[in-house]
């Protein structure tokens, strides 16, 4: 078992996060992985037990991809070294995992603390939530937790392709598109220790979350979002055709030939965008049989 602590200036808090996760599973490993950090992050966590490495690439996403390919354990607990999650929480996490044989289980945040959770966050994440349900057909109560256990054939399935704080949502689609089976368990979220920052940008970080939905949704969804832009100027070319058709009817006339150019180039381009729509949808879908074979060729958690 592999406890994994992305970490990016949390000299404040990582020894405490440390030794939490090591009193609440006993025999697994701790890494910490320091993301350039300029204070004593790493040494903080060696003298609290923690196997320290870095990551040169800023961004949680570059961390995560590191440690994913890095790291070797049947099963993975990944949290902040921030002491906002709750370690005593991990070994409910980590059983339903082994004995519902899940490839993740999220660990939903319980506010407990005003000041834990920013109410801009709180209605983003519920907006973000709504969002993905919506365009994926189903979705995670809290899809920007940090605190996930993986199996080991989630974590050698995921290619990791995000650089930021957008990595939790690109975990999040990679589980719904490979229909995975994944389970949630509430757990308690604190409010940091003094002296520890967050490192979030309220709108910079949701900016780069929203594009990441749309760019997942258009890789994954490519007939549904091609196909909808298609029908957009197929409306919008129908819209403009009326007066033309209604004045050719009356006259036999067609007074603004400009118009009708753009109303045929709208035409012609919506079939084009519905058949790329189509062929793009096919090699998405021999992309997803790939991955998927990749993921059953792992073993189950709880199997040699």
């Amino acid at each position: 078992m592999a406890v994994l602590l992305p970490c990016f200036n949390e000299e404040a808090a990582i020894a405490a996060t440390v030794r939490g996760f090591r009193d609440a599973l006993a025999g697994a490993t701790v890494y910490v992985y320091d993301n350039n950090s300029c204070d004593r992050t790493r040494q903080v966590a060696a003298e609290a037990g923690a196997v320290v490495r870095s990551e040169k690439q800023q961004g949680k996403g570059n961390v995560v991809r590191r440690m994913f390919a890095d790291v070797d354990a049947d099963v993975y607990v990944m949290a902040d070294g921030d002491l906002t999650y709750d370690p005593a929480a991990a070994p409910a996490m980590v059983e339903m995992l082994l004995a519902d044989q899940l490839d993740m289980v999220v660990g939903t945040r319980r506010h407990e603390v005003k000041d834990a959770y920013r109410g801009g966050h709180v209605l983003g994440n519920r907006v973000f939530t709504g969002l993905l349900s919506g365009l994926f057909g189903r979705s995670f109560s809290d899809i920007f937790s940090g605190y996930r256990v993986f199996s080991r054939r989630f974590v050698k399935s995921f290619p990791v392709l995000s650089a930021g704080f957008e990595i939790e949502t690109e975990m999040s689609v990679h589980a719904l598109e490979l229909r995975m089976p994944v389970g949630e368990v509430e757990t308690s979220y604190a409010a940091r220790p003094e002296g520890s920052h967050s490192k979030l940008s309220t709108y910079g970080d949701g900016w780069r979350i929203l594009k990441t939905i749309g760019t997942l949704y258009r890789v994954e969804r490519p007939a549904l979002f091609y196909g909808a832009i298609g029908a957009l100027l197929v409306v919008v070319a129908i819209l403009l055709a009326i007066p033309l058709v209604r004045t050719y009817m009356e006259t036999g006339l067609v007074p603004r030939f400009p118009t009708a150019i753009l109303v045929t180039g709208m035409i012609i381009i919506a079939v084009l965008c519905v058949f790329a729509g189509l062929i793009l949808d096919t090699v998405t879908r021999g992309r997803r049989e790939v991955r998927r074979l990749a993921y059953l060729s792992l073993a189950a958690p709880g199997e040699p």
